[in-house]
């Protein structure tokens, strides 16, 4: 089961909850075809090596599946994610 996200639309993020309300963020964008822009992601340093990235690119990328959009990863991390995770490769673009 994936971790719950929330999309904090205002902020263009979406944002996993870690704890003592630390979040693990990924921001994006919405190009003039709908397709999710993944920008950029981020972890509070002291949460780095937990795999809270992985959790929070499963997530996002679950979400965005069960949603039907197409995606371009501009984020290295989520690039790289998405590449080494072949059920998501139908829904990259670019």
């Amino acid at each position: 089961m994936a971790d719950e996200i929330i999309n904090n639309v205002p902020m263009r993020r979406y944002e996993l909850p870690i704890a003592d309300g630390a979040v693990a963020v990924t921001y994006y964008g919405i190009d003039d075809d709908g397709r999710v822009i993944l920008l950029h992601t981020e972890v509070p340093s002291e949460f780095g090596g937990q795999g809270i990235g992985k959790r929070l690119a499963h997530a996002v990328f679950e979400r965005l599946q069960a949603e039907g959009k197409r995606v371009i990863a501009k984020c290295p991390f989520m690039a790289s994610y998405a590449a080494s995770h072949p059920q998501y490769a139908a829904m990259l673009d670019g």
